[in-house]
């Protein structure tokens, strides 16, 4: 074996200066860094790095196209099997996904995947992303209800495979969570309009500032002569402690925080007169990727100081590695082992401090995670003047108002087969983090990937049983 060398490092912006700004941290490889990265990969003959890949991408055939200069290739290889490469590439998990499942990590330092994926993407819209060749018309048409990663997954890839879909989207700009929800500093809103239009460009239809269940019922949908749903609505309802003071003035969920920052464009702001309120000493309650960009919104929005409480210790916390060690150099603080019990407020209702209680470890709980317990007599107070709820979210009761046939968990996620997406309604299938709960975004597309190719076996063959318990229960069932 030719001697590997040490993996190359991504440049980034210095901590001091990104604080400050909302332009993007990760620079991207150059063409040097990108081939000597490359070139670190071993071509197994069994390259499990797919298995650890929920859309199973083709990683060593992109990552060896790219090696040889042929990248128009590595495109192809690429997008074979993800039509979003370019915003994977910049918030996919790759190191507990195909990176953890490289041969080279066992000895070494893995193969930097999500980096290369980056790279090639990037260097496909710098010259022009091309339309690949669709399969037939098959006369069938589908309604694809969410334009977030599950939704443009499934959309894609139907389109593809010939049938004419349409997309429905809420909001006034596509993309889910992509757009409202991940920090221009993470995922340009560029890359995201980008990868939309590439989707666009396979011949689905995008349908802005529909409301499914308002405008148009499943039902009423149906009707119209849609073949066959897919439901990928992801998880927007913010989830809160029920704790005194969190009616107060300057309390904010994340999901409200994060929609006026990046799909308002708070973070343009005087260009853009998006109505936030900024305190100069912020506290983000949670330590998953959410109260990261939160946190790392607040700093950047001019907050002097930002303090994250997170009840576990910091083994514990569910955010990337690569994102905590970002905010800590940007200066945010952490209180780990630490929980709110009361949000402190003025006579005129207004945030004016937190009231927190210091925790310890005690059996896992659920989650397989050690349940924190408090200590008693350990209450402090810390002045604040602004907190975000970042504890996760679940999805909204609204999409459920005109399918009442859709089974739900006792945690309001859809009852679906995660093998397929199909629901326990004919003819609708659901995916991403309606049905598994927040989630991560390569999961959701995953779900639309394995749901758009049941829909296109069963729209080609409808004559089968439609429901099979699946081989393992759906999660939080």
């Amino acid at each position: 074996m030719a001697k590997i060398g040490p993996r190359n490092e991504m440049p980034r912006q210095d901590p001091q200066v990104r604080g400050r700004n909302f332009n993007e941290v990760a620079l991207g490889y150059s063409a040097e860094q990108a081939l000597a990265e490359a070139q670190r990969c071993l071509q197994c003959k069994d390259p499990t790095c797919r298995e650890g890949c929920p859309v199973n991408v083709r990683i060593p055939e992109f990552i060896l196209a790219l090696r040889e200069g042929d990248m128009w290739r590595s495109v192809e290889m690429l997008k074979d099997k993800n039509n979003l490469p370019a915003i994977c590439g910049r918030v996919c998990p790759q190191e507990t996904q195909c990176e953890e499942k490289c041969v080279l990590g066992k000895k070494f330092e893995p193969v930097a995947i999500g980096r290369l994926e980056r790279y090639v993407s990037d260097w496909e819209i710098g010259q022009g992303v091309r339309k690949p060749a669709l399969a037939p018309s098959t006369g069938k048409r589908v309604a694809v209800i969410g334009a977030g990663p599950a939704g443009l997954t499934c959309a894609g890839d139907l389109a593809k495979l010939g049938h004419q879909v349409t997309l429905f989207e809420a909001l006034h700009a596509p993309g889910g969570v992509l757009i409202y929800g991940i920090p221009e500093f993470r995922l340009p809103k560029s890359i995201v309009g980008t990868e939309v239009q590439y989707v666009q460009s396979l011949g689905v239809e995008l349908r802005l500032n529909n409301v499914v269940g308002k405008l148009a019922t499943v039902d009423e949908l149906f009707a119209m002569g849609y073949d066959a749903i897919f439901l990928g609505t992801g998880a927007g309802l913010p989830m809160f402690m029920n704790i005194p003071g969190e009616n107060l003035n300057g309390v904010y969920s994340a999901n409200e925080f994060l929609t006026r920052t990046n799909l308002m464009k708070a973070y343009k702001f005087p260009e853009y007169d998006t109505p936030i309120m900024i305190g100069k000493q912020v506290a983000v309650i949670g330590a998953g990727n959410v109260a990261m960009d939160s946190a790392r919104c607040a700093l950047r929005l001019g907050a002097d100081r930002v303090q994250v409480v997170y009840r576990r210790t910091k083994a514990e916390a569910p955010a990337r590695a690569e994102e905590l060690a970002n905010a800590e150099e940007e200066g945010i603080e952490f209180h780990y082992l630490t929980n709110p019990i009361s949000i402190l407020g003025t006579e005129k209702g207004w945030v004016k401090g937190i009231r927190l209680q210091k925790q310890q470890l005690g059996e896992p709980d659920a989650s397989g995670r050690p349940r924190p317990v408090p200590i008693p007599g350990s209450e402090y107070e810390e002045e604040v003047d602004m907190v975000v709820m970042a504890l996760g979210t679940r999805p909204n009761p609204m999409v459920f108002t005109d399918t009442p046939s859709l089974e739900r968990s006792r945690h309001g996620t859809v009852v679906a087969n995660e093998e397929n997406g199909r629901t326990k309604r004919a003819r609708i299938w659901s995916g991403g983090d309606i049905v598994t709960g927040a989630a991560t975004v390569i999961s959701a597309m995953g779900a639309g990937k394995r749901a758009a190719a049941d829909m296109d076996a069963f729209l080609k063959n409808p004559d089968q049983e439609w429901w099979v318990e699946p081989s393992a229960k759906p999660a939080h069932e």
